[in-house]
């Protein structure tokens, strides 16, 4: 009879989770289907299974206040390409400054006006022209949204790293903060916080928008550690009813908690931010950020999915390279040659390495044995050798053979 009343009660438990989840899910479902019931309809791409998936996040301004209506042309303060790629596992967040240039209608442009001239769809083929990627999916938020969002969450934590005292009567915006102090922002004070870049009396931020784009990095690190909290659960409701409001996505109910779920699971170590490179150039006296393509080669790559971000970073990387043995092999007449290669190895991070004499050989080789695939490139790229095998057998003894041919210089 006792373990009968202990089922009874594990069922009826297990019943009322079940509808609590439900419920919930339910109630989630239709915040969820309203915000994608504000969508825009702007264009964008299917994901292909495997492929990186590119959801392309914005934050628009207030408009210009003089003007009513809810069609107000409005800026994008803050323009970031959230990278997933479902191979690796790994997020990329790749922040673009609102000044970087591009061409409208044959016209020289900042990015951030692509909105207000065009829409979402203007400044979703700004985006996609710039990296030649493929956006799947968008979402805009307005800092009313922010705002009260931060509120919710319960405020962050900063420390003030330069004086910031600037007013804007026209958005209402007025920021002051002093240098060293650290201050609990509410949503109002981190809108500030977030959007500040220059002082009334002209200084700033060395590199402006940049600088402004790093303080926004640490926000944001902040914002996502508060989100992969478990009390998180109990704010949702709040949360989804504000975002409900004043955002948008093309984003299904589904897909919006299937990539929630996504980067609540996934690693700090697996979430990257970064800013895209370029220069500061003026253009008939007007200042723009020229994007560099080239400069870019390493960002591009990850974002396509070419390789790991984790591959380039360099704590990643360097314990990677501790954890290889290598045996350097020297195959000409020439006395000296592996150990002044070994010493090469050395300077890029490799400590497990042993040299010695081997069989005479006209041409330099190197094989990879097991290489982690995702750090494969790097290690090519150390080696330095024109002919690298690569053999995803593991050998007993040695990740790596080099041996030193007559052509080795």
């Amino acid at each position: 009879m006792a373990k009968r009343k202990k089922s009874i009660k594990l069922n009826i438990i297990i019943s009322l989770l079940i509808v609590l989840l439900i419920c919930f899910g339910g109630f989630f479902y239709y915040y969820l289907l309203g915000i994608s019931k504000n969508s825009s309809s702007a264009k964008t791409s299917p994901v292909e299974k495997g492929a990186p998936v590119n959801i392309l996040v914005s934050g628009v301004d207030i408009g210009d206040p003089s003007l009513k209506g809810s069609n107000i042309p409005k800026r994008t303060d803050t323009i970031i390409l959230m990278n997933y790629n479902p191979e690796s596992k790994e997020i990329n967040m790749v922040s673009i400054p609102r000044d970087t240039l591009i061409r409208i209608n044959g016209k020289n442009e900042k990015i951030n006006a692509a909105n207000a001239i065009g829409g979402q769809d203007m400044l979703i083929q700004a985006v996609e022209q710039l990296f030649n990627i493929d956006i799947n999916y968008y979402g805009k938020v307005d800092y009313t949204a922010f705002d009260k969002i931060i509120d919710t969450i319960g405020g962050i934590d900063v420390v003030i790293k330069q004086n910031m005292n600037y007013d804007d009567e026209s958005q209402n915006l007025h920021i002051h903060f002093n240098k060293g102090e650290k201050v609990h922002l509410d949503g109002k004070k981190a809108e500030e916080f977030f959007r500040w870049r220059k002082n009334n009396d002209g200084t700033g931020l060395a590199e402006g928008d940049l600088g402004r784009i790093e303080n926004q990095h640490e926000f944001i690190g902040k914002v996502v550690d508060k989100f992969k909290s478990p009390l998180i659960i109990a704010k949702m409701p709040s949360i989804l009813s504000t975002v409900s409001k004043y955002s948008e996505t093309n984003m299904q109910p589904e897909e919006m908690l299937k990539y929630a779920y996504i980067i609540s699971k996934t690693d700090k170590s697996k979430i990257a931010i970064s800013t895209i490179k370029g220069d500061p150039v003026y253009i008939n006296g007007t200042s723009y950020f020229a994007y560099n393509e080239k400069n870019n080669a390493e960002l591009l790559g990850i974002i396509h999915g070419n390789y790991s971000n984790s591959v380039n970073s360099s704590s990643g990387a360097n314990e990677y390279r501790k954890g290889l043995k290598i045996e350097v092999l020297n195959g000409t007449n020439k006395s000296g040659l592996a150990k002044e290669y070994a010493d090469k190895l050395i300077q890029k991070g490799y400590t497990n390495i042993v040299t010695g004499n081997g069989t005479k050989t006209k041409k330099s080789k190197a094989v990879l044995y097991g290489i982690d695939k995702s750090y494969e490139d790097t290690v090519k790229e150390d080696i330095g050798l024109s002919n690298v095998e690569n053999n995803q057998q593991k050998n007993k003894s040695f990740d790596i053979i080099v041996m030193i041919g007559e052509d080795y210089k």
